[in-house]
């Protein structure tokens, strides 16, 4: 299979996945009485205080904002992989600019999710 092809399922595997779970979050928090507290647009919910590891608790109980927020998460790595996977191809073909090149595309990606937020 050529590489092209791989980064493309890629791409349609992690869109596809991160739409099922904010569908599935949307319906499971449809049901509880939250839903219109979170919907409103004076809504106190807060989602730059949320950890990961509080998702992943959130989705084995079944709480539909977890699902929505692991979808969100998923949506978010799907470039990030597109990027690894990136730098796989440029690496088989030997192409140490482009390896380099997207290495820092890598690094900016990570720097942005990860620290930036921590210091903003």
């Amino acid at each position: 299979m050529d590489m092209n092809d791989v980064i493309g399922y890629a791409l349609r595997i992690g869109v596809l996945i991160s739409i099922s779970l904010i569908i599935i979050g949307f319906i499971l928090l449809s049901t509880t009485p939250q839903f219109s507290e979170l919907t409103s647009p004076n809504s106190r919910f807060n989602t730059s205080v949320v950890k990961p590891e509080e998702v992943f608790r959130g989705i084995r109980k079944g709480n539909g904002v977890d699902f929505i927020l692991l979808g969100l998460m998923v949506l978010i790595a799907t470039p990030v992989v597109r990027v690894v996977l990136g730098i796989i191809q440029f690496a088989m073909q030997r192409n140490v600019i482009y390896v380099i090149i997207t290495l820092i595309v890598l690094f900016n990606l990570l720097l942005a999710i990860f620290i930036l937020p921590l210091i903003i």
